[in-house]
């Protein structure tokens, strides 16, 4: 399948790709199955407003696995992770 967009369409996806990380590809499969009924309208995430008044910016990876890098003590819980010097 082709899909020929018009330039403010075209334009339009391809800044919302990159400031949200997403392929075209995927917003458009989104778009197309919220048409049709088969996925509920997105409402938009928490941070799209600070994304659009410039506050944070995109991400610089779609998505990446994130490895922990401190846990707690054997006969501990995360709480006693809050009061370590070495956080920020």
């Amino acid at each position: 399948m082709n899909l020929r967009l018009g330039p403010e369409a075209e334009q339009a996806l391809r800044a919302t790709a990159a400031r949200t990380g997403r392929s075209q590809q995927d917003l458009i499969r989104e778009a197309v199955d919220v048409h049709l009924g088969l996925l509920p309208a997105r409402r938009g995430r928490a941070v799209d407003h600070l994304e659009r008044a410039g506050i944070i910016g995109p991400p610089n990876v779609p998505y990446r696995r994130v490895a922990a890098t401190v846990s707690p003590p054997p006969e501990g819980t995360s709480l006693d992770l809050l009061g370590r010097d070495d956080r920020f």
